[in-house]
């Protein structure tokens, strides 16, 4: 079942950026990269790193404690092809992004 709720707002995260976010205990890392926003879970598999800390290149963030690095779009690890980051949807409201962690 789906259970949209808010998350941010447009203007909070500015092209090209990530930031870190809670929604019912669960850190979200939300990033805006060519007009788009991606949600992953925030929290790095290799060491528990902030991901929404991290830098973010085109649709590549790096992790900003070991250098892990993925695609947030997919969530996909960019050099192992058996590690996929959880990804959240997404669906934006007038001016407002709202997220399923369900």
């Amino acid at each position: 079942m789906t259970s949209w709720q808010y998350l941010a707002k447009v203007d909070d995260v500015p092209e090209g950026t990530g930031t870190e976010l809670v929604v019912e205990g669960t850190l979200i890392a939300l990033f805006h990269a060519d007009g788009q926003f991606y949600a992953l879970d925030g929290v790095c598999p290799h060491a528990g790193g902030p991901l929404g800390k991290g830098s973010l290149a085109g649709h590549v963030v790096t992790c900003p404690w070991h250098g892990w690095q993925f695609d947030v779009s997919t969530g996909q690890h960019c050099l192992n092809p058996n590690l996929h980051h959880r990804t959240f949807p997404l669906k934006m409201k007038n001016d407002e992004i709202h997220i399923d962690i369900s």
